[in-house]
């Protein structure tokens, strides 16, 4: 993750098509954290399904399940997308 791309470039050197690649970049980081999120309300919402409408503890041990699921997939989008973000600004353009 170290890797500069543009350490060999002066900023003069850059044209439009590389601001416009980092921009592309940093919008593509926050639609994939969005995912993440999406993803992580489906399955909260799924679990609360199968609580509210499936009365057995079968049916309960598994919305919990998916609840914690959903949990853990919101912590990893959100731990990438920090990750990400940090390393998208260490060579940033402007």
């Amino acid at each position: 993750m170290n890797h500069d791309p543009y350490i060999h470039l002066k900023r003069e050197d850059l044209i439009p098509r590389d601001y416009l690649a980092a921009d592309r970049t940093i919008l593509a980081n926050e639609r994939t954290l969005m995912a993440y999120i999406r993803t992580s309300a489906a399955l909260a919402a799924a679990s609360g399904s199968l609580i509210h409408f499936l009365g057995p503890l079968t049916a309960n041990t598994g919305g919990v399940l998916l609840l914690a699921i959903g949990v853990g997939i919101l912590s990893i989008g959100l731990q990438r997308f920090i990750r990400y973000k940090r390393h998208l600004r260490s060579f940033s353009l402007e």
